[in-house]
């Protein structure tokens, strides 16, 4: 088990979460994981060190699906047909009282 953390790289802890490490920054003394469902979390590095220490923390594959708990897919299809439909889509310019052009525009 390597555990070190690596940003790009995959994690779990005992409880079966999977994390991926998204930033370290050793001036601070922290480690940024996002979790598998979106969730993002700094974790000291001393506590890192401790729990891999443990084996609460070890190497995992990155998973086959990385969107998670969001399909962006479905949700921009979503978000289009809320939008195609109803009195908020604009039908065009018919109707509207537009300024008058400027001379040099004639």
């Amino acid at each position: 088990m390597n555990a070190q953390p690596d940003i790009g790289e995959w994690y779990r802890i005992r409880s079966g979460e999977q994390f991926e490490v998204v930033a370290i920054d050793e001036d601070d003394g922290t480690i940024e994981v996002q979790y598998f469902d979106g969730t993002v979390e700094e974790i000291e590095i001393g506590d890192w060190e401790a729990q891999q220490a443990n084996g609460e923390i070890e190497d995992a594959e990155a998973p086959d699906d990385w969107s998670g708990s969001v399909d962006a897919a479905d949700d921009e299809f979503a978000l289009n047909d809320h939008f195609d439909r109803g009195p908020h889509v604009a039908g065009g310019l018919d109707g509207l009282d537009l300024f008058e052009a400027p001379d040099y525009f004639q």
